[in-house]
This record gives C-alpha cells, structure tokens and sequence, in this order.
C-alpha cells in the first residue's frame, strides 16, 4: 500500500470562487481507477504545537502499490488537474509512504 499525502498552500489572492474550483478539481482525482481511498479536506481546529494548520487544503490518496501511484502520476485526469490550478500553488508539500 502507498499512501499519498499532498498538502496545498494556495496564494493569498485566491478568490473563494478559485478555491471552490480547485476543491472540484482535487475531488475529480477519486475517479482515477488506481485510487483505493481518497479523502481531501482543510485544516481541522485542532490547536497543538506540533500540528500545522497553515495549509489551504490537504489531499490523501492510497494507492495499491507504486505501480498504480505510478499510473496516477501520468492519468490524463491528474495531468489536467495540475495544468488547469497550479497556477494557484503557493506551495505544495507531499508525502509518500509505503
């Protein structure tokens, strides 16, 4: 199992309209077949020094192994997703762990 962590740091001009978009676009990702489990969200108000809460929105897919994180990575639907809105990326963080 892969899991695919991806935390969004938008920037500070981006309209509600945008980010309304670009949470459409992050949920159009669930369709790729490769994907086990999906879940997108915001921070939780959780307040603890060790947890950051300073990102715009957080991605988290499982994958089977790496060859399907592999297919994800060039799907037709992640590579329209990443032309349509990086132009919205202040900062993009990932984590992958198996």
């Amino acid at each position: 199992m892969i899991a695919h962590h991806v935390l969004f740091w938008l920037k500070a001009d981006t309209t509600d309209a945008q980010k309304e978009a670009f949470l459409n676009g992050l949920k159009s990702l669930e369709e790729i077949e490769v994907v086990k489990n999906f879940h997108v969200g915001t921070p939780a108000p959780i307040e603890r020094a060790v947890v950051d809460t300073t990102y715009t929105f957080s991605l988290i897919l499982f994958f089977e192994d790496l060859a399907a994180h592999d297919v994800y990575q060039v799907h037709p639907i992640h590579k329209a997703f990443l032309e349509e809105f990086r132009v919205f990326f202040e900062k993009v963080v990932i984590y992958d762990a198996q």
